[in-house]
């Protein structure tokens, strides 16, 4: 289940990729800057959210690497929903639920069907093409039950979409709280996506109705900004402040410590992206983390209760910031809150880095590679550059590419999904070069292999191809 949730919420990211361009495009081109009405066009992947979304999860958990079908299956998934919907009753709308729904539907008939046999007659149909058959079936009767459930459905989200606003700004506070402390399960983006496009909703000057928001606050909603407007306060000053506390905390390699997190600040402020510096921290002490939560939730309280509301096409980082500034109410006093929180970071976990002495970058505990061991080791890098070799030893010591489900990386590891993790060889593996092996369960496994992890997977997808 922790490794399912961790894969949604990674495929929920897919979608939020188009975000970035169509919510900048939109703010610069409105009537009230550049007014250049074509380019209004983008908005549409606003509206559009729940079938990305679909698309986004069919591709993120579909078990193949071509994921142009598992794409197409979310798609017709989707629309099929939203058809039998409307042909039911007009009033009814899923939103960003129907598209998870429909997503998570079209990878499970996608993984089912893939590889499905029929007779020759019908042979153009079965093996991958198969689920865009399977999933019109699927989606049909689907859309009849979900007619007859959502409507209760409907009325307890927007019950908890109330209570939120009803609390004030102790419902802002529970919201940023749990956006931050979520993140390590991957299911932050299930909130966020709610909170984004599904939380009330805003009748438009051309009549046209828009729910979340970003959404709402980007059509000019006078109440949307309030649940988002704190984040301004995390990426662009919180997230800093961390990064130079942890850096004058260093005890060694102050330098590659302070380029480190000069880097990861930097990506917060600009773009709003907070995890290069939060996974610094995040599993090192759960307590810095926790903390993190609660500041990220009090920052959004705090500008509720001073009357601040701002709001972002994307990442609250300092374009945003800008763009959006002239449909902020008091925007700029956001950067004296800010300023505050920059210092209530700063001293907290400085204080409780030095207090605890949590190994955080700068203060590992030196760890004794070996005598034999070279400083490349210690880095995580290979020892050899026989990439297509070690590759081919690889798939021989994980059972053969019959056990391979899903080869994948990130960073520095292999991350593989097999039939039976009972048939790879630790010992072996080692013997290629790799620094270690994890196995999470009886299906996922991990691969140490260092910076050069995307060669050595890329020479295996060679071999998985054959």
């Amino acid at each position: 289940m922790k490794s399912f949730m961790q894969k949604l919420g990674k495929s929920l990211l897919i979608p939020i990729v188009a975000l970035p361009i169509a919510g900048l495009t939109l703010r610069l081109t409105a009537e009230d800057m550049l007014d250049i009405p074509l380019f209004q066009a983008s908005g549409v992947i606003l509206s559009q959210m729940d079938a990305l979304i679909a698309i986004g999860i069919a591709m993120g958990l579909a078990k193949t690497k071509d994921k142009g079908i598992p794409a197409l299956t979310g798609f017709l998934a989707i629309i099929v929903l939203k058809e039998g919907l409307k042909i039911m009753d007009p009033e009814l709308n899923m939103s960003v639920f129907g598209g998870v729904m429909a997503g998570l539907i079209a990878a499970f008939i996608y993984n089912k069907f893939k590889d499905a046999k029929l007779p020759s007659m019908f042979a153009f149909f079965s093996g991958e093409k198969f689920p865009i058959t399977m999933i019109i079936i699927t989606m049909i009767p689907v859309a009849g039950v979900m007619s007859l459930i959502w409507p209760y459905a409907q009325s307890g989200i927007d019950s908890f979409g109330q209570t939120l606003v009803n609390l004030g700004a102790m419902g802002v506070f529970i919201y940023g709280f749990l956006n931050r402390f979520l993140l390590p399960f991957g299911l932050h983006h299930v909130l966020n996506t709610y909170t984004y496009f599904g939380l009330g909703s805003y009748e438009t000057a051309s009549g046209e109705v828009v729910a979340g928001e970003i959404t709402r606050f980007l059509s000019g909603d006078p109440t949307a900004g309030y649940f988002i407007g704190g984040f301004f306060v995390t990426m662009l000053f919180g997230i800093p402040a961390i990064a130079l506390a942890i850096t004058k905390a260093a005890k060694r390699r102050k330098q590659e410590t302070k380029t480190l997190m000069s880097s990861g600040a930097a990506t917060s402020f600009v773009t709003g992206i907070t995890e290069p510096i939060e996974f610094t921290f995040l599993f090192t002490s759960p307590l810095l983390y926790f903390i993190h939560s609660v500041y990220t939730g009090l920052a959004g309280a705090v500008l509720y209760l001073l009357h601040i509301r701002h709001g972002f096409s994307w990442g609250a980082g300092v374009i945003d910031y800008v763009v959006n500034l002239n449909l902020s109410d008091n925007g700029l006093m956001i950067i004296p809150v800010g300023l505050a929180f920059f210092a209530l970071y700063y001293f907290t976990f400085y204080f409780v880095i030095i207090k605890r002495d949590i190994p955080v970058i700068g203060r590992e505990e030196e760890v004794d590679f070996g005598e034999e061991a070279t400083e490349k080791e210690k880095e995580l890098e290979l020892t050899h550059s026989n990439h297509e070799y070690m590759a081919k030893k690889l798939l021989q010591y994980i059972g053969g590419k019959e056990n391979v489900i899903l080869n994948d990386n990130c960073m520095t590891r292999l991350r593989l999904e097999l039939h039976d993790a009972s048939l790879v060889d630790e010992a072996k593996i080692k013997q290629t070069g790799a620094h270690g092996v994890v196995k999470i369960d009886n299906h996922n496994v991990q691969i140490i292999i260092g910076s050069e992890a995307t060669t050595v997977k890329k020479e295996l997808d060679k071999f998985l191809d054959e």
